[in-house]
């Protein structure tokens, strides 16, 4: 049961907020973390893989042997799905790489841009209550796509217990061959910083827990980049008398089974039926496995009603969820005026579920609200863009005065004369 239910609210403020927690613990230990395996390596490494996940192994690094394994593990009806939705996630991502065209600024003027892969990538691969080998595939297919020259994976390993056979077999299906035994905030360390055992990546992909979140956040200051601000999952869904409360339900349990942290936000218009809707919440909830996390994570959700659609849009939009899912009346007309989310799913058969696993769109996507200004992961995250100009003679001639009288302006004589003493020798061999 949902019972945070607010009627037609004029100040948003409150209700977008997301919980904030005190990372300050937090973030001294992942500190403390990160300066071990910068300072002393694998050593760092073996310490916080023995004393944190109990690691019993004699290498970080998965072997052949180990992958086979894995493989062997994996159903053949698994396996064709894994198959299928990296078809999809394939096709939809190859789309996006597209050739820039050379534009002629002024005569004798070329200016364009290419597209150069990241060469070294890390992705960190989450191995606690869920294995998550749909997220290789999310960030394992547009880094090969684009060419990263390496890719290398990071999942954590418990005691005796094999790394999940699914996310094996699905890292060496995308040729991912070089999978590490390494989780948390160790983890981001060793990619950000490298060591004898581990490479070091210019960029870290992936999701994971606060300690995660909060190493990836450090390490970025130290120069790695990563894919995005993290933050628990989240999801809203907007229905009107046209949605079906029982997918509406479904929907909404699906992103309470994350964990207790995970957003849960309902906007409904005039027509939609909550009474049902909450029968169906009890209904369902009593027949999922993970029953008690989804009860507490419904108990801090919240139901946001609107009399007005332009009301509801305006609100959605500044709640700016990482999934926004749309069953509405003119759903595809809503999904056009929708500015801020990171993924859309439009109509009653569009649940969040097929764009987390097989649709092709990617699921690593902005929470926390900043689908304001951040976009999920696509080629582009793992590309980086290069301008270029290329000027003729003639070219150069006729942007001369404007660059001369520009750079003068600024008082910047230097870059007057590297256009002058150019034009003046043009001009002397005329």
């Amino acid at each position: 049961m949902i019972k945070n239910i607010y009627n037609n609210p004029t100040d948003y403020a409150a209700l977008v907020q997301r919980p904030t927690q005190d990372n300050a613990a937090v973030k001294k230990v992942v500190q403390e973390i990160l300066n071990n395996v910068k300072d002393n390596g694998d050593v760092a490494l073996w310490q916080y893989a023995k004393s944190i996940d109990k690691l019993e192994a004699d290498s970080l690094l998965v072997s052949e042997v180990e992958i086979a394994t894995a493989v062997a593990n994996v159903s053949d009806t698994l396996k064709k799905a894994i198959q299928q939705a990296k078809a999809n996630i394939t096709t939809f991502h190859a789309a996006q790489l597209k050739a820039e065209a050379k534009i002629e600024t002024m005569p004798g003027i070329t200016c364009w841009r290419k597209s150069v892969a990241i060469q070294k990538v890390g992705l960190y691969i989450p191995g606690g209550t869920a294995p998550l080998f749909s997220t290789v595939l999310m960030l394992a297919v547009p880094a090969q796509l684009v060419g990263c020259k390496e890719i290398i994976l990071c999942t954590p390993a418990k005691g005796n217990t094999p790394i999940a056979p699914e996310i094996l077999y699905t890292a060496q299906l995308c040729g991912i061959t070089k999978i590490y035994k390494l989780g948390g905030a160790a983890a981001i360390a060793a990619m950000a910083y490298g060591t004898a055992t581990v490479p070091q990546v210019y960029k870290i992909f992936g999701p994971g827990n606060q300690y995660v979140t909060v190493a990836k956040q450090l390490v970025q200051e130290t120069g790695v980049a990563i894919d995005m601000p993290a933050g628990p999952s989240e999801v809203c869904v907007m229905a009107d008398e046209t949605a079906v409360p029982a997918y509406v339900a479904a929907d909404l349990l699906s992103q309470a089974e994350h964990g207790v942290d995970s957003q849960v936000m309902l906007v409904t218009l005039p027509g939609f039926d909550i009474t049902e809707l909450q029968n169906e919440l009890t209904k369902q909830t009593a027949l999922l496995p993970r029953k008690e996390m989804v009860a507490a994570t419904l108990a801090n959700s919240t139901i946001v009603t609107f009399d007005e659609l332009t009301k509801a849009i305006e609100f959605v939009n500044e709640y700016a969820a990482e999934h926004l899912i749309v069953c509405c009346n003119n759903a595809d007309g809503i999904a056009e005026q929708i500015v801020n989310a990171g993924s859309i799913f439009i109509g009653n058969y569009s649940p969040e579920s097929v764009g987390d696993y097989a649709s092709g769109t990617n699921h690593t996507l902005p929470t926390n609200g900043y689908a304001k200004q951040y976009s999920g992961v696509s080629t582009d995250s793992f590309v980086k863009k290069i301008t270029v100009q290329k000027l003729t003679k003639e070219g150069l001639h006729n942007i001369a005065n404007t660059v001369i009288a520009m750079a003068e302006a600024e008082q910047l004589q230097a870059h007057a004369n590297a256009v002058s003493l150019r034009i003046k020798k043009i001009e002397e061999r005329i």
